[in-house]
């Protein structure tokens, strides 16, 4: 599945703040990117608004369009508020899961572990970074890849991170999805009321 792969200072810049990791390019240029970036800033329409908050979602998460509207489709049709069902559909994929659990460092990382084979969950490898975990799923580091450099590195780096969701076992290299964050326990930057009514129109 294609995932964008241009540079991320440009997205950081675009947006105001580190949409896809920290980026030092946000603290030397306090502008929007381009030649007209210096120029002074036109008030957004409401669309602009609604698409730019979708866009930045779609970044922060790593999806493409047609992935983003599927899930959004799949998030309107379940019980519960739709904006917080989206974003609990979003970090409920294994990709994200294994970001947060502090395996990789980053999204694009986590990707790039369980494309390789590298992640195992209830036990059996699975290699599609879009898949939905459900609560009570386990998600590990396969038995060959514990001691993979990356994975290690990043544990020790990111281990620290607790979320309320998530329950880590350090010395079994594996986590568990306890239940869906709420909305307030999430801690990205993202106003779902926005891309909601987007697609609402």
């Amino acid at each position: 599945m294609a995932r964008y792969t241009g540079p991320k200072a440009r997205i950081s810049r675009r947006f105001g703040e580190p949409v896809l990791g920290e980026n030092k390019a946000l603290q030397k240029k306090n502008h929007a990117p381009g030649m007209h970036g210096r120029g002074k800033k036109r008030k957004q329409s409401e669309y602009a608004t609604q698409l730019a908050e979708k866009q930045k979602a779609k970044y922060i998460y790593g999806l493409l369009e047609r992935q983003f509207a599927k899930l959004f489709d799949k998030a309107s049709r379940k019980k519960g508020v739709t904006g917080e069902v989206l974003l609990q559909l979003l970090e409920a994929r294994l990709d994200n899961t294994v970001y947060r659990m502090g395996i990789a460092p980053t999204r694009r990382g986590a990707r790039q572990l369980v494309l390789h084979k590298h992640i195992t969950v209830n036990g059996e490898i699975v290699n599609i970074p879009s898949f939905t975990l459900r609560p009570g799923d386990r998600v590990g580091v396969r038995e060959k890849s514990k001691s993979l450099e990356a994975i290690t590195n990043s544990l020790s780096v990111q281990g620290a991170r607790k979320y309320s969701w998530l329950e880590w076992d350090g010395a079994e290299m594996e986590g568990k999805l306890i239940h869906l964050p709420p909305r307030e326990d999430i801690p990205e930057n993202i106003n779902e009321q926005l891309i909601v009514e987007l697609y609402s129109k």
